[in-house]
């Protein structure tokens, strides 16, 4: 290997054929997800209609099987997940043990959800076969699993009880409905289930994006499902990626704080923008390496969490839930004006769900709620049709000299 990094190239061949971050670099072929600017599509449907006309199951189903299930296939599918949601007794004691160190600060759920899930690995009869057929089963009891554990550590970090742990919830309930039933006791209405179902649409898949390119990488190396899915929730923690929806719930609350609620609709939030501009802060929940003309989904979402809003009772830090969307929807309008950048879908749903009185740090597990569908369909694609995923790099280092 030359010392540019290369196998039998030059130099100026590698640099020529550089992009930092991978950006515009083709990094294999997939029949699960297309991103287009005016388009997300999964296995052929595209996001408006799945959001619109579809069920998280129809969609999980979707990616994981391939195909739009029948009603009779549905039916079946979820009763396979009503039937794995309960949680081993080794995970369910590792999240109670972890409750200490959620509560002090030394983790934070993230870190829980991802060892919770590696514990899995170690309880799945299927854990070592990757063929596709122990894949989808795996997939399957991942997706059934990984709410209850989200629910079962909020409960913990409370000091509850969890929610039906020997069904993992209430069999009666769909799956985004159980979802919130499992972390808050509450039985959700109709209205905040369905609006639940579709954010794990909208964040089912997405293509190459860090973390399912992370998974990828992984099963590249033959290891199996649990390790692959392991690693996508840590590239998920970042901020840069799955963390970005509580860091832009945090800097709404901020500048709430900063301007007081009466500042709302006035120069100052124009203000604390500028000051924001002038700092260089990087401001979460705006902008996206691939969609150049804003983030389709995001526009979903919002629209949904607003029309929720406006019937939502009580106030949420001090202010009506409507009015969280009304500082949104200005600091939206600043970024746009000034900068020419999009919200992505972490913003509205950052609003969404703390009008929905979910705490902030379980954003992004939820987010792992939905994107274990993405992962796992990648996971038993990259299987089926395997090669070992390994780039070149460029040299920067010094120059050849004596020891």
């Amino acid at each position: 290997m030359s010392s540019s990094g290369q196998v039998g190239g030059g130099k100026a061949e590698a640099q020529a054929a550089f992009a930092r971050g991978l950006e515009g670099v083709i990094g294999g072929q997939t029949a699960v997800c297309s991103i287009e600017q005016d388009k997300l599509i999964y296995r052929g449907y595209e996001i408006h209609d799945l959001a619109a006309h579809a069920s998280f199951e129809e969609v999980a189903f979707l990616l994981l099987e391939g195909h739009k299930p029948s009603a009779a296939e549905l039916a079946r599918f979820k009763g396979e997940l009503v039937s794995e949601r309960s949680l081993p007794a080794a995970v369910a004691g590792f999240l109670d043990s972890a409750a200490g160190w959620l509560a002090s600060g030394r983790a934070v759920p993230m870190d829980a959800l991802r060892t919770a899930v590696s514990i899995l690995g170690h309880t799945d009869a299927d854990a070592q076969d990757n063929s596709a057929q122990a894949n989808l089963r795996k997939a399957k009891r991942l997706l059934a699993k990984i709410p209850t554990v989200i629910g079962h550590m909020q409960r913990a970090i409370e000091g509850r009880p969890p929610v039906g742990p020997e069904t993992g919830g209430d069999p009666a309930l769909g799956h985004a409905a159980n979802l919130l039933y499992v972390m808050t006791g509450h039985r959700p209405g109709e209205r905040a289930a369905r609006v639940m179902d579709a954010s794990l649409i909208l964040y089912a898949e997405h293509e190459f994006n860090a973390s399912t390119f992370a998974s990828r990488v992984i099963a590249g190396t033959l290891s199996d499902m649990h390790g692959a899915v392991t690693g996508a929730i840590a590239a998920l923690k970042g901020p840069l990626h799955g963390g970005a929806n509580e860091a832009a719930m945090e800097m709404l609350r901020q500048i709430l704080r900063d301007v007081g609620p009466d500042g709302i609709g006035t120069p100052r939030v124009d203000e604390w923008m500028e000051r924001a501009f002038a700092a260089k802060r990087k401001l979460m929940g705006f902008g996206h390496r691939v969609y150049k003309n804003g983030d389709h989904r995001a526009g979903i979402l919002h629209r949904l969490g607003r029309e929720m809003a406006a019937v939502t009772p009580g106030e949420f830090d001090g202010l009506p839930a409507g009015r969280w969307f009304d500082l949104g929807e200005q600091v939206q309008r600043i970024m746009l004006q000034k900068k020419n950048i999009h919200p992505n879908v972490d913003f509205p749903c950052g609003m969404t769900y703390f009008t929905m009185r979910i705490p902030v740090p379980q954003y992004t597990p939820i987010f792992v709620a939905a994107r274990i569908t993405g992962w796992a369909a990648h996971v038993i694609e990259q299987h089926s049709d395997n090669r070992l995923i390994r780039p070149l790099s460029i040299y920067t280092g010094p120059a050849e000299r004596a020891w």
